[in-house]
């Protein structure tokens, strides 16, 4: 069982305030600090400190804070877990992004469920910093993802290499020729929202060759992908997908792919959980089961 000045920790690394910390705990401000205190002594060193009049994690409250989270997620999916021993039905809690949820997992769940009929299964789709958070909050116990995350903190397994591309309608004048991504800076660009993986991605490429978004001539962002497929099939504008979410259109002629030569990008999609965790075994076996049930999709 978690110690309970854990919690009071979490809580005051998540508003780095003592007052609004003992709020959310339902406890006062010096009951707060004297957990704080407590561990402290416990760990021989300061957590927090004061610059001015904010309050910051030390070195070694960050690496509390990181141990914390695992450990309070793990708490959360062992006693989740435990009364499943009781009789419930086995129930498997994991997020995905966007991309990843909506164009590989209905398929890859399905034949899961074969194998599995009996497992209850939770599939919360978001944006790669949203799935992060869950995870953190211990909402989820893992989450197949494309955006980038701090490997210091979570532990990962590739589970594919996909292409990233630029694709217009058809319609468009160079839809038929290579380009270079600086003669697109006068197009419309279409793109997801912040918190994307598939934006971050495009975001450190430009900014690897000194770019940004501001150098395109207009911005339409949304988190929806059939929204951006749709505005770009009508020649609203360009964007940057993965391939995957485009195969059909591409193949129906409804989309064209821009040829980029200096363009190259792929980017990995994984699996992943707080680093760490006394579960990762079990994280491990899900993922080779899903990795096997991939072929083909």
């Amino acid at each position: 069982m978690l110690d309970f000045r854990i919690d009071s920790f979490l809580a005051v690394c998540k508003y780095m305030n003592f007052t609004k910390a003992s709020e959310e705990l339902n406890i006062t401000q010096p009951a707060v600090s004297q957990h704080i205190h407590y561990l402290e002594r416990e760990y021989q060193t300061k957590l927090f400190e004061y610059k001015g009049k904010k309050l910051f994690l030390t070195p070694s409250g960050k690496l509390l804070l990181n141990a914390a989270t695992t450990m309070k997620h793990d708490e959360i999916f062992l006693r989740k877990n435990m009364s499943q021993q009781h009789g419930e039905a086995r129930h498997m809690v994991l997020g995905a992004t966007l991309t990843i949820g909506e164009f590989m997992m209905p398929q890859l769940l399905s034949r899961y469920l074969q194998k599995y009929p009996t497992v209850s299964i939770d599939l919360q789709i978001a944006n790669t910093q949203q799935l992060l958070e869950k995870i953190d909050r211990g909402e989820i116990d893992f989450a197949l993802v494309e955006g980038y995350f701090d490997k210091r903190e979570y532990d990962s397994r590739m589970f594919s290499k996909e292409n990233y591309i630029a694709v217009c309608s058809p319609k468009y004048p160079f839809s038929d020729k290579e380009q270079s991504l600086e003669q697109l800076f006068n197009e419309k660009l279409i793109l997801r929202e912040q918190g994307s993986g598939t934006r971050e991605i495009l975001e450190r490429y430009l900014e690897s060759k000194n770019f940004s978004f501001k150098d395109f001539h207009l911005l339409l962002q949304t988190n929806n992908i059939q929204a951006i497929k749709h505005f770009v099939m009508e020649g609203q504008g360009i964007t940057f997908l993965y391939q995957i979410t485009v195969q059909q259109e591409l193949l129906q002629g409804q989309l064209q792919q821009i040829y980029l030569p200096d363009f190259p990008l792929s980017h990995e999609f994984n699996v992943i959980w707080r680093k760490n965790s006394i579960f990762t075994e079990h994280y491990q076996e899900i993922f080779q089961e899903l990795k096997q049930f991939s072929a083909g999709i």
